[in-house]
């Protein structure tokens, strides 16, 4: 197929975050003066289908797949996959990883993101920080089955505030806008309810955050969005869901972040999901 007019696409695919072959990537295209490249991040690949199915889209496209996967399945994978398909591909660390072996007469840790295991709680932190942006919001509700905590509740309940300081925390988080209008994805209800947590608030004070926020906007303060009726509606509807889903409601009307994220870190400890 000619994919001569397409824009060139770059996958980057890693068992880990991709930061090393995007390094990569961009010194080489920067070779090429080429703004022009289209690049692609596929974060946090584990499984041989996963690298089947993504050889399988970038093969329509006009592209190269920069890969870091340090598991010899995953790398083996790749290989067929590239040779079947007629995909130029470029092995990010395997050639250095050779070589390291040899003068080192050992193999290799073969631990996905082990580069930067000389500072892993940063690079837990880093990982954690850019899921919980991935999965913000519900843009993508695959992420509510991949978290390691969930957070749910209606607008302005400080969801994206808890999910930073969580990640912070080296959790994966996803958190969820509640919404009468819209029906709440599946993947909640497949998702294991005690890593759900329900976020509620006073509907009094939710009514004057939603006015600051509105104003700040240069928004009518008296939008339907910060009215009482429709504010006491959605915390009924978001507590009817926490009910069918089964989590755990945390009150946090007067609660600083750093407070509610506590809370929720013992609830989540006890759970047993985070490494002490």
């Amino acid at each position: 197929m000619n994919h001569s007019h397409q824009k060139p696409v770059v996958y980057i695919v890693s068992d880990s975050v991709g930061e090393t072959a995007e390094l990569v990537v961009k010194a080489v295209a920067s070779q090429y003066n080429s703004g022009n490249v289209e690049i692609r991040r596929v974060p946090y690949v584990s499984e041989t289908e996963r690298i089947v199915e993504i050889m399988r889209e970038a093969e329509h496209e006009n592209c190269m797949v920069a890969y870091t996967l340090v598991l010899p399945e995953l790398r083996k994978t790749m290989e067929q996959e590239a040779e079947r398909r007629d995909i130029p591909v470029a092995d990010i660390m395997g050639p250095a990883m050779g070589s390291f072996a040899r003068i080192l007469g050992k193999a290799p840790h073969l631990e996905p993101g082990r580069v930067r295991r000389l500072d892993e709680d940063y690079f837990r932190r880093i990982a954690a920080v850019e899921f919980a942006v991935k999965y913000d919001d519900g843009k993508d509700p695959r992420g509510i089955l991949m978290a390691d905590v969930v957070l749910i509740g209606v607008s302005r309940t400080s969801k994206t505030p808890l999910s930073m300081y969580l990640a912070n925390r080296r959790l994966l988080v996803a958190n969820l806008p509640l919404v009468p209008e819209v029906e709440p994805p599946e993947e909640l209800f497949w998702a294991s309810s005690a890593k759900i947590i329900g976020l509620t608030v006073d509907p009094h004070q939710l009514q004057k955050i939603r006015r600051e926020r509105l104003n700040s906007l240069g928004l009518d303060v008296h939008a339907n969005y910060a009215s009482l009726k429709r504010i006491v509606e959605e915390i009924e509807y978001a507590r009817r869901v926490m009910k069918q889903v089964g989590c755990i409601v945390f009150d946090v009307s007067n609660m600083a972040v750093e407070e509610a994220a506590t809370q929720i870190l013992q609830v989540v400890k006890e759970g047993d999901y985070v490494e002490n």
